[in-house]
């Protein structure tokens, strides 16, 4: 068994929205693809290899140590370990096992029989049990593109050495069990580990693209199941509150983030009939004013939307300054209730969240909308809203 090192990999960079330099970093699909290459150059050849190096279909080249070596026969067995750049990854630090096996030695293969590559997961890569995914049903959640990549670089290595049978290779990550439950697969029926993803190779730093594709899957799941209408909500702020007042657990919901208007995009495109959001007055009041990335880095006008909305609705201009003066919507509510104007004013700012997201939309969908608060429970409600609900 050799000792753990840190893996050696090609630098690279990119830029912070502060303009400081984030590490780039590499897929669980590039890690698993070097370690089957090396596993497959031992078994075949007989010789330790202890670093190697492979290209990602970005073209960027990933070279890393090779660690846990295992030798035998007809079994090799070797690691990378995982490096996710200055991403927030999870598998940052996970091992990526490759276990590459002789089924049918070239001796043992027919006449002009051509290479065979068995792939499967092992321990702590997740299996697939619904339906809309990268994978079907019953398989390893080990994405098409590090499947190809992982045939890539074997294949040239039996080339290489003309070796023409058969062999099977298993990707493990015996950290994947754990993870799993900090990532999204269990709620997308990936069961007993992680995926094995990536589509260049390469992992962006802070990348929002990578949540959006994953509510893409999440969506693209439900209309697979045959929804209609997309349920969503930013988060799981006000669990209890949907449970008590519709009956509705929020943990069936596609999470969408701050990413509102993506969401609105991908709804359209993978062709669904409706959408309907559910979420706390915080994030959706931003929606009332067009903003359709609610992160607070991205903009934060919720008390002049809020003041907009009372002034509608009947507040004079004091009310509107206090309003503006609060650190929180909770805060707000409080006086627009004690002014008398709660409803009206929520009913103003459902209209306009309504208005702004089909605008988004452009009639494409249809949208439906519920707003909530932790201290005042229902705030205001489209009118199919429930039905919807029911209907679930």
């Amino acid at each position: 068994m050799n000792k753990v090192q840190t893996p050696h990999q090609s630098p690279s960079v990119t830029a912070s929205p502060q303009g400081e330099a984030l590490r780039k970093g590499f897929t669980t699909g590039s890690c698993a693809a070097a370690a089957a290459k090396a596993a497959t150059y031992m078994l075949l050849t007989g010789q330790e290899k202890l670093n190697i190096e492979i290209e990602t279909p970005a073209g960027i080249m990933f070279a890393t140590d090779i660690v846990d070596v295992n030798r035998g026969e007809e079994q090799v067995s070797c690691a990378v370990i995982k490096d996710g750049g200055d991403d927030p990854d999870v598998t940052t630090g996970c091992h990526v096992t490759a276990t590459v096996s002789i089924l049918v030695p070239s001796a043992e293969a027919t006449a002009g029989q051509s290479l065979e590559l068995e792939i499967d997961g092992g321990e702590g890569v997740g299996r697939v049990t619904l339906p809309g995914l990268d994978q079907p049903v019953g398989n390893a959640a080990i994405n098409h593109v590090p499947r190809e990549m992982i045939e890539k670089e074997v294949t040239e290595v039996c080339q290489l050495l003309d070796f023409n049978g058969k062999l099977q290779i298993i990707i493990s990550i015996p950290e994947g069990v754990e993870l799993a439950s900090k990532t999204f697969n269990p709620r997308l029926g990936i069961v007993n580990g992680i995926s094995v993803l990536g589509t260049t190779g390469i992992v962006e730093p802070m990348s929002a693209k990578a949540l959006i594709d994953t509510i893409e899957v999440e969506l693209n799941q439900k209309k697979e199941l045959g929804f209609k209408t997309a349920i969503v909500t930013p988060g799981n702020y006000g669990l209890k509150f949907m449970k008590d007042c519709y009956d509705y657990d929020l943990d069936k919901s596609v999470k969408c983030s701050n990413f509102i208007g993506e969401t609105v995009d991908i709804c359209i495109r993978l062709g669904f009939e409706g959408m309907l959001i559910t979420g706390h007055i915080g994030k959706l009041i931003k929606v009332a004013g067009g903003i359709m990335n609610t992160h607070s880095h991205e903009a934060d006008a919720r008390m002049e939307i809020l003041s907009a909305c009372a002034l509608r609705a009947g507040a004079d201009a004091v009310l509107a300054g206090k309003i503006l003066d609060c650190l929180n919507t909770e805060e707000a509510l409080k006086l627009v209730d004690e002014a008398g104007i709660l409803k009206p004013t929520m009913n103003i700012a459902l209209e306009k969240i309504l208005f702004y997201l089909d605008f988004r939309a452009q009639g494409r969908l249809k949208l439906d909308c519920i707003l909530y608060s932790n201290d005042f429970g229902l705030l205001a409600e489209s009118e199919n809203a429930k039905n919807i609900l029911e209907d679930i």
